[in-house]
């Protein structure tokens, strides 16, 4: 499993900073001693024009100064985060882990105000929290969240913050890498062990992100807020950064940050089950017995869960793959939208669903496909 590490500052004070270079090697030049006949000829490159490059990084320095008012640094007894301006009556929205288990935090804004402010909420399940300052509104300025569930691999995203304690807001620019990613949660399962339940819905970007970045947005290039910036992914053998990143969505946001204003807290919707890691290889469809190609594979089930009150089954028969049972369920969709692996139904009901719902899994059982009728749990 690669390791990913979260993105707040657990000192206040770094003393290193790693620099990353790098080099373009030089094409050998010079021309074929002999002509090539009927090639064809490649179409010309039009040149980079400067009035374009000019207008991108105009637009780049336009929506820093737009959105950098509504981005805030977080300081906490021991760890230092991001954050940002959720509405004009003073509430913000960070990381769970960020603030921890801290009631009140500092709040610092980029126009040099710095106030107290008070955790109102958090979930370690989403890894959200709201902060609420005493500001008049005219000192706020909230930023317009958009819609992630309209966002597409390879459009540009900035992530803005205040990583590596730097005292100053740092912005960088990348791309939307992957949608619809899963994550460890920081809630720990009640079957010990060491283990997390799953969170779903996060977006992978290799927009530069470093500790300090947690709780700030990512945005698209309209400033809209797309994300909220958790973690990086570590190389397993290294340790080192990958330069990938995560965020969790902003739908994720629009569902969560409501609740724990009003109530402190959010009820996180429970399935009860365990998942064969994704992907599904051929080996292991074979080695399975599995009659589709695709889907979540049910690997184990919650005692007393929602998955076990549905009638769902688990794998039961060891296999030649150690820790691997033959003879649980595929599932193949929810409510009628496809799944292609767990990720697709982890987020379909973060998103969409809330604890109390009747979801309708599709489940291969052998060569038979079977409609399961599941009442979603509330994780503890």
């Amino acid at each position: 499993m690669n390791k990913k590490t979260s993105l707040a500052v657990i000192a206040l004070v770094l003393t290193a900073t790693m620099l990353a270079c790098s080099f373009s090697g030089l094409a050998p030049s010079g021309l074929s001693p002999t002509p090539i006949v009927n090639s064809v000829p490649s179409a010309p490159v039009a040149p980079i024009s400067a009035p374009d490059v000019v207008n991108q990084q105009d637009a780049l320095v336009s929506l820093f100064q737009k959105v950098s008012p509504g981005i805030v640094t977080i300081i906490t007894s021991n760890a230092l985060g991001s954050g940002w301006v959720y509405s004009s009556d003073g509430y913000i929205v960070t990381n769970q882990h960020v603030v921890a288990s801290e009631t009140k935090v500092e709040v610092d804004f980029t126009d040099g105000t710095k106030v107290y402010g008070n955790v109102v909420g958090s979930d370690p399940n989403s890894d959200l929290a709201v902060i609420k300052v005493d500001l008049p509104p005219a000192q706020l300025h909230p930023l317009t969240m958009g819609d992630s569930d309209q966002l597409k691999v390879g459009q540009a995203a900035v992530a803005i913050g205040d990583p590596l304690a730097l005292n100053g807001t740092t912005m960088t620019l990348g791309i939307i890498s992957g949608l619809g990613r899963s994550e460890d949660s920081n809630a720990q399962a009640p079957s010990g062990g060491g283990s997390y339940f799953i969170a779903g819905d996060f977006i992978e970007t290799d927009a530069l992100l470093n500790h300090g970045n947690s709780g700030g947005p990512l945005l698209d290039l309209n400033g809209q807020v797309v994300g909220v910036n958790r973690s990086i992914q570590l190389d397993p053998t290294t340790g080192a950064a990958s330069g990938l990143g995560y965020a969790i969505s902003v739908n994720v946001v629009k569902k969560v940050a409501p609740e724990l204003i009003k109530k402190g807290k959010f009820d996180y919707p429970l399935l009860g089950i365990s998942f064969y890691p994704n992907p599904l290889t051929l080996d292991v469809i074979s080695t399975l017995g599995l009659k589709a190609d695709n889907g979540a594979y049910v690997a184990g089930i919650t005692a007393g869960g929602p998955a076990e009150k549905a009638g769902l089954k688990a794998g039961t028969t060891p296999t030649s793959i150690q820790g691997l049972n033959a003879g649980g369920d595929l599932i193949i969709a929810v409510d009628g939208q496809p799944v292609r692996a767990s990720d697709d139904l982890i987020r379909y009901v973060v998103v969409n669903k809330s604890p109390g719902d009747t979801i309708t899994l599709t489940v291969m059982r052998g060569d038979q496909k079977t409609d399961v009728k599941l009442t979603l749990g509330v994780r503890p």
